[in-house]
């Protein structure tokens, strides 16, 4: 994977999350203004024809630098379109899609943070009817999908996987990667006493979608953050999750005073302070700019270790038509064509995009590769969280509530009673 991708791709990430938090925009729906597509719940067909007229489009980040050039091999091949791309920075994307929802100024198509789909679902027209959608990771389709409509499709994919030094590990005793829950705190405590490391693991103990970070944890141990109609965050899978994530404070085997800043994880774990952690495919880049070429095999990567199962985060962008798009049909083409396998596979040589379509995996770039093997496994068990307007205040209230377990200020039991209790007062949305 290059460099320059993976590195823009945390900001990207950080942009999605750490906007939308501030943001927390519910909106109304808006009405069609023209002809041009499809109004809600109403899916359009695209048929077999070439794409014609101009379809604007808005991209932001890496995105939207890499888009014009890429591009052009759409407009080649149906002669009769031109895609206009406006690149929009990551910050200040989320006021721009509101004003223009609410001017109806929208272009026809955009790039859309998974985090965001419900604040503008209303806006987005359902996916055409002859557009297959099967070929996508399941979790990275059910980001696109709000209040039972389908409102976008998937276009590229993140997901956490489990970092270790196998240098390390080695030292310790480990020849392959934790495959339990129980192996894997084993294997911190032996990176300490054994291999000589500060902490056994480095574990996401407070900050900015902190509580999201964790959620592999719940979720691997069979638990669900709502039951369709409410949230349900202090049953007992809940619980026991979180008694789990408390044990590596309380037995010393994590830190919940670490550097939470911009390269911090990454020094601890080329140092060998912290060989464990849970990141995302961006954090490649980042170890081979501050541990150099060598590093690259001091480490490896592995789908996160078993209770009931190994489920972890999915996000990334998707793809999304405006209900009042002039050129819809167009717009969908071109959304259809960024989502085959052999234009996905091109995408993420250029971006470090993963593919959000699980035959683009298969081709020698992606398959080849032993550390990227892992985030295709993962992502086919990977979750993502609910679709509603209101998971963003309950997520920051998640990030409290997780400070408080870590620093151990209280027991998972009664923080999650409280989180219980807010999050019933927020509602679903």
């Amino acid at each position: 994977m290059r460099t320059t991708g993976t590195a823009r791709l945390r900001t990207r990430t950080v942009g999605i999350l750490a906007t939308a938090a501030i943001a927390g925009v519910v909106l109304a729906g808006c009405g069609r203004t023209d002809d041009g597509g499809a109004g809600t719940g109403e899916a359009i067909e695209i048929g077999d024809a070439e794409a014609t007229g101009t379809v604007t489009m808005w991209a932001m980040g890496a995105e939207g630098e890499a888009l014009p050039d890429f591009v052009a091999e759409f407009e080649a091949a149906n002669p009769g379109v031109s895609v206009e791309v406006t690149a929009i920075p990551w910050d200040a994307a989320h006021n721009k899609f509101q004003t223009a929802i609410a001017g109806g100024q929208t272009p026809d198509i955009a790039m859309m943070g998974t985090t965001w789909m419900p604040d503008f679902a209303d806006a987005f027209a359902t996916v055409p009817s002859d557009l297959d959608t099967s070929g996508f990771f399941e979790g990275a389709v059910s980001t696109s999908t709000v209040d039972g409509r389908q409102t976008g499709i998937p276009w590229y994919v993140d997901t956490r996987v489990l970092y270790y030094r196998t240098d390390m590990a080695e030292q310790a005793g480990w020849t392959q990667a934790p495959q339990t829950w129980d192996e894997l705190k084993q294997m911190a405590r032996d990176m300490q006493t054994a291999a000589g490391a500060e902490w056994g693991i480095r574990l996401i103990a407070s900050g900015n979608d902190s509580f999201q970070g964790t959620l592999w944890m719940p979720w691997s141990n069979g638990a669900q953050l709502t039951d369709g109609e409410q949230w349900t965050l202090d049953t007992p899978e809940m619980v026991e999750a979180y008694e789990y994530y408390q044990s590596f404070f309380t037995e010393g085997i994590a830190s919940a005073d670490l550097d939470n800043a911009a390269g911090a994880q990454e020094n601890d774990f080329v140092s060998g302070a912290a060989p464990m952690l849970i990141e995302g495919p961006f954090l490649r880049g980042q170890l081979a700019q501050i541990g150099g070429e060598d590093f690259e095999n001091q480490y490896a990567t592995a789908v996160l270790p078993e209770k009931e199962s190994s489920t972890s985060f999915s996000g990334g962008s998707n793809l999304v038509v405006f209900e009042n798009s002039d050129n819809a049909v167009s717009a969908w083409k071109l959304a259809e064509w960024l989502s085959q396998p052999e234009t996905q596979e091109a995408w993420w040589e250029i971006t470090g995009d993963l593919p959000a379509v699980q035959a683009a995996w298969d081709a020698p770039g992606l398959s080849g590769d032993d550390k990227l093997a892992a985030f295709g496994e993962q992502l086919e068990s990977a979750e993502a969280p609910p679709a509603t307007t209101t998971w963003v205040q309950v997520s920051a209230a998640g990030d409290t509530m997780l400070e408080r377990i870590s620093r151990q200020q209280s027991s998972p039991a009664e923080a999650l009673a409280e989180l219980q209790r807010q999050a019933d007062s927020i509602g679903m949305g």
